[in-house]
């Protein structure tokens, strides 16, 4: 009996994730995941389950850490307004692959819509995350005079997070970097106190 050949499993899921990133769930075959993962059609069944499941796993993985360094960028700046600016240009990917391939959250939402409740939850969680650090850094930047004190908290983290969305669909459709940044930048003065 021929025994299946070992694999790392971490390092498959990575692979298949950036497949998924990169074409979506129904661009993506069952064999171009094979290849990019380096396993065997059964492997990919015993560890994952199926192209469905892998796919789950992808996107939540894909979503804690893309949430986990946003909110990295959002949290480490010297001031509150300067995390919110850093957490736009974070979004913009330095590598030129990266960009085009926008977000993995924001391109499942445009896949799907709202018609698969798996993939809702993935990216509801991740939304969640990653608004309630939003919402204290902005109430923060308010106590500290950088957002004028009147402005609603929760509607100016939803414009965060659309233009967020914004820039990474931007990205994809082939939005030059220095465009992107300026949008950006342009977002976050809009948010800040008028001298």
């Amino acid at each position: 009996m021929v025994r299946p050949r070992e694999f790392d499993r971490e390092e498959a899921l990575d692979c298949a994730m950036r497949v998924f990133w990169s074409k979506g769930y129904s661009g993506t075959s069952t064999e171009e995941l094979l290849a990019a993962m380096g396993i065997g059609r059964q492997s990919l069944y015993n560890a994952f389950g199926d192209k469905r499941k892998l796919y789950l796993e992808a996107l939540d993985r894909y979503q804690e850490q893309s949430v986990s360094e946003h909110i990295a960028r959002l949290t480490r700046g010297s001031s509150a307004l300067s995390g919110i600016k850093a957490l736009l240009l974070g979004t913009i990917a330095d590598n030129a692959i990266d960009r085009a391939n926008g977000c993995m959250g924001v391109n499942s939402a445009s896949e799907f819509g709202a018609t698969d409740a798996d993939v809702n939850a993935i990216r509801a969680g991740g939304a969640k995350r990653l608004k309630e650090q939003l919402v204290a850094r902005i109430a923060e930047a308010q106590l500290n005079g950088e957002i004028e004190p009147q402005m609603n908290v929760e509607e100016a983290a939803l414009y965060v997070g659309a233009t967020m969305q914004s820039l990474q669909l931007n990205a994809r459709a082939g939005m030059a970097p220095a465009a992107l940044r300026r949008l950006a930048k342009f977002a976050v003065e809009r948010l800040a106190v008028r001298s």
